[in-house]
């Protein structure tokens, strides 16, 4: 064959060696593509342990003196004076306020002089009666005159009774005018200053408030579906149940008392039933009117699984957790929880002790998904998440 004079022979050796070339590269040293593997999930662990818990229920509580007395005055009259200081302590019977007294204490000595003038004229009618009575004994008198005078006795004895009346009415009018406390408690803000006029039928709010502080209430509610646990908890109301009141601001504890009354029907708006508790509250860090958090004490549940509640999810079929197997393995676990307790919540179905189990990053998890655990820890204190080494484990 002999080529065109165009192309020279050089050309086509180079040719045909480069096409020997790809083919040899094409043939020879192909490699199969590597699949790259599922990269690992980091998330944060805890174990499963085993605690004392005591289960609480807990509710929005309001504080309310057990006795509160908004002083009114009895009487009509000017307001003399207060005897008693805008927040002092006062006992029962301590002077409060008085209310000028001299148009009452002038009828008072009208209504003891009526009535000393009127027992002078029954004890006369009496020595009459005693007369005549002798003489008709005596075939005297006839008898109807002694018959008249008995009535004339009777009939004084009547405005005797009457004047003694007048005086006592008059003498409690007295008494009036010097208000004391019905109570032991603090006193509050004054409402009328002296010089003013006072009555019983006035409109204003009263002189002053006394409120007892020391012992004190709180009444809360309760769902009803837990009526039941808490009667069989204190048998029926009969033993006490020990409740803390915390501050809502900062959640302090405030004041620790006894649950003894609940109330005697379930209210049909709400579904919830009344409860009081009582408190010394010796230090007077409850006030009336007060909200407070209400935490009551149950029953305690002795080596209870638990776990933090952020393990706890919720799926279509109830509650569930992701627990890491051996095998480095993410495992949906349904379980059943009992109680919720400061961020523990206590499991009676579907895991044991000291397994691990998911309390942060269970939005980025399937079933069976490998994952980078953090070392396990006690319930409610997860570990930081531990880097993946080479091989795909947890580096120590």
């Amino acid at each position: 064959m002999q080529l065109p004079p165009r192309v020279k022979p050089g050309f086509v050796v180079l040719g045909f060696g480069l096409l020997v070339i790809v083919v040899y590269f094409a043939v020879f040293n192909t490699k199969t593509p590597v699949k790259p593997k599922a990269p690992h999930t980091s998330v944060f662990t805890a174990r499963v342990v085993r605690r004392d818990v005591t289960e609480t229920i807990t509710g929005l509580g309001q504080t309310v003196s057990r006795q509160g007395v908004v002083i009114q005055p009895q009487i009509s009259g000017v307001l003399r004076s207060v005897e008693v200081r805008e927040g002092s302590r006062v006992r029962r019977g301590d002077l409060l306020a008085r209310i000028a007294c001299d148009p009452y204490e002038a009828a008072l000595k009208q209504a003891q002089g009526a009535l000393a003038r009127d027992r002078a004229l029954l004890a006369l009618a009496r020595l009459d009666l005693g007369r005549y009575q002798t003489l008709v004994s005596q075939d005297a008198i006839s008898k109807q005159q002694a018959d008249t005078q008995a009535a004339v006795v009777q009939q004084d004895e009547g405005t005797v009774k009457i004047d003694e009346g007048v005086a006592d009415a008059a003498r409690v009018n007295v008494g009036y005018c010097q208000i004391r406390s019905p109570v032991d408690g603090i006193v509050g803000l004054r409402l009328v200053d002296p010089g003013n006029i006072v009555s019983p039928t006035a409109t204003t709010a009263g002189l002053l408030t006394v409120n007892q502080l020391a012992p004190i209430s709180v009444v809360f509610n309760v769902p009803q579906g837990d009526y039941g646990r808490l009667s069989a908890a204190s048998a029926g109301f009969t033993r006490a149940l020990a409740t803390t009141a915390y501050a809502q601001e900062s959640g302090a504890p405030l004041a620790t008392g006894l649950l003894t009354i609940a109330d005697n029907h379930v209210d049909p708006a709400t579904g919830t039933v009344a409860l009081k508790a009582a408190f010394s509250n010796v230090d007077h860090r409850l006030l009336p009117g007060q909200f407070v958090n209400i935490k009551l004490a149950l029953n305690e549940r002795r080596g209870a699984l638990t776990l933090p509640v952020n393990a706890v999810n919720q799926g279509p079929k109830g509650p569930f957790a992701y627990v890491v197997t051996a095998a480095g393995k993410a495992e949906m676990r349904p379980i059943v929880t009992a109680s919720v307790e400061d961020g523990v919540a206590v499991v009676v179905k579907g895991l044991a002790a000291n397994e691990e189990v998911v309390v942060d990053g269970q939005m980025t998890l399937r079933p069976g998904a490998a994952v980078a655990v953090a070392r396990p820890g006690p319930a409610g204190a997860p570990a930081r998440p531990a880097t993946p080494s080479k091989a795909g484990g947890p580096t120590p």
